[in-house]
């Protein structure tokens, strides 16, 4: 018989055993939401809860995408477009979820749930790794914060477009020497040797969105 989206979200045994994957060796920790087709927030277990620090009433009806950094927001939207267009059944990703203070990178899996009698993915159960550090972060990113000034940003988004100083310089109105003083003061800031570094660092922080070409600046992060 087909299990409801309440009894995966609420038996996460049931959860596990109808849909191997990943999950932690019990599965008693691992946070779990379920998810409408619109990618809306129905139910969620106590330990998603704990999670994200909000009651279970501010957490259910709230799109799940706002509970990820901005910066990755569209390509997770992606993957379950693909999942709710029967592309796939399951999913398993890295996301940036947020919070009051602090943002961590963690790994995300979601399984499509189906009627018993229709085609169509009823919910989408989403599950994250326990919050009280009984499974790993794969690293926290700095919060968000106005890091940059909007010259700032627009080097960066053109150091990671590939554009060389000189055509940067002529796109901004700036000299070639006003270029390299706003990229010096960028490998300081955000702590890397060189430019390389400057982009791998901006997109592990979330700085620059995931999934956009040209690179483009969180809006969050621009003073």
């Amino acid at each position: 018989m087909m299990l409801s989206p309440h009894d995966l979200v609420m038996d996460r045994s049931h959860a596990v055993d109808a849909h191997r994957g990943p999950l932690d060796a019990d599965g008693a920790h691992t946070s779990v939401a379920c998810l409408d087709p619109s990618l809306t927030i129905q139910q969620v277990n106590q330990e998603f809860d704990r999670r994200f620090g909000s009651p279970v009433e501010d957490l259910c009806g709230r799109p799940f995408c706002d509970l990820v950094h901005p910066s990755v927001q569209q390509p997770l939207k992606q993957q379950f477009s693909r999942m709710l267009e029967g592309k796939r059944h399951r999913f398993a990703t890295e996301v940036i979820t947020v919070g009051q203070d602090t943002a961590h990178t963690l790994p995300l899996t979601a399984v499509a749930v189906r009627g018993s009698h229709i085609p169509d993915v009823a919910a989408i159960l989403v599950m994250l790794p326990p919050a009280d550090g009984g499974s790993a972060d794969a690293g926290v990113v700095m919060p968000r914060k106005k890091l940059l000034s909007e010259v700032d940003a627009r080097i960066l988004e053109g150091i990671a477009a590939g554009v060389s100083t000189v055509p940067l310089a002529s796109r901004l109105y700036l000299s070639r020497q006003g270029v390299e003083y706003h990229v010096s003061g960028l490998l300081r800031k955000l702590k890397v040797p060189n430019r390389a570094a400057l982009v791998s660092r901006a997109y592990s922080m979330g700085v620059l969105k995931v999934g956009t070409w040209p690179p483009k600046v969180v809006e969050d992060y621009i003073k």
